[in-house]
């Protein structure tokens, strides 16, 4: 953590959090000299992320909340966390994706930040089961007063199911409507991923559909922030022979890096170089945009 006072808040909190969870608590006192702040702006903050529910305060300072493997915190809980670098992840994983492809979105805040990127992408069909990245699809799929076609835009295709506190829907009728489905990758948000159990969710409803995401995608890119690394949910949906290609943050430490190399066939991460990135071509039919990092569109039989 380094002495900057011009710090966003987002950032600052950020920081903090990273450093409750890798000392197992923090000092306000600490804080002010590390960040170069006031006591009252350190309280501020760790009451912001009190309410968030990743930390709980003690005297003079904060330590990490341990969740349950069965907690489920919900959209607006989660929104609310590591902003930046799902908007780094989103804006990487958008850039594998081609014109004319077709692509699953699983339900998840990193997934509806790379809905938001695909806009651009034209003449794609969106398979989903989260009422909010269909949402995002929906809302800029007219222009216009007169409610006309936007040109390009993506045909969405939502699952139905019942819906879960992070707004994605889930079991029988999304697990009947995905395994009638191929496409090209899928892009999946998840709860926790770990060497051990893979990638995990607390609702077991949602790891079956999950599972069923999975078995028909060719390719499937994991999206998930460098605090997802390490944590496991009550429900283990895939190993990580599963998974092509993690698209992760730069906040990933030199030793989680290599870990994650190890035993991950594809390691993105955002923000770096291309050249760091080389030998990981483009989702889809056409040719890649120059300097992008990807996935192929052939891959696994769905």
């Amino acid at each position: 953590m380094s002495d900057n006072q011009n710090l966003l808040a987002e950032q600052r909190r950020a920081l903090i959090l990273d450093e409750v969870r890798r000392r197992g608590g923090v000092r306000v006192n600490e804080l002010t000299r590390r960040l170069n702040v006031s006591d009252m702006t350190v309280r501020r903050d760790l009451d912001a992320l009190a309410r968030q529910g990743v930390v709980a305060k003690v005297h003079g300072g904060a330590v990490p909340v341990v969740e349950a493997s069965t907690h489920e915190p919900g959209f607006e809980a989660k929104s609310a966390l590591e902003l930046g670098a799902k908007e780094e992840i989103a804006r990487a994983a958008a850039a594998m994706v081609r014109p004319g492809t077709a692509v699953a979105l699983s339900g998840g805040t990193t997934t509806y930040a790379l809905a938001r990127h695909l806009l651009d992408v034209p003449e794609l069909t969106v398979v989903t089961n989260s009422v909010r990245v269909a949402d995002v699809f929906y809302e800029a799929q007219h222009t216009g007063s007169g409610g006309e076609a936007r040109p390009g835009a993506a045909t969405v295709v939502l699952t139905g199911g019942v819906r879960t506190p992070s707004d994605a829907l889930v079991g029988p009728v999304a697990d009947q409507a995905i395994r009638s489905l191929h496409f090209d990758a899928l892009f999946l948000g998840v709860h926790g991923i770990s060497v051990e159990a893979g990638l995990s969710t607390p609702n077991l409803a949602e790891a079956e559909t999950n599972r069923r995401l999975v078995r028909s995608a060719r390719r499937v890119v994991v999206v998930a922030d460098h605090t997802k690394w390490g944590t496991v949910g009550l429900s283990s949906f895939a190993t990580l022979e599963e998974v092509d290609t993690l698209v992760t943050d730069g906040g990933v430490s030199p030793e989680v890096r290599e870990e994650m190399a190890e035993h991950l066939p594809g390691l993105v991460v955002a923000g770096e170089e291309p050249g760091d990135l080389d030998g990981t071509p483009g989702i889809g039919r056409g040719p890649g945009a120059e300097g992008t990092p990807g996935v192929e569109g052939a891959g696994r039989p769905a």
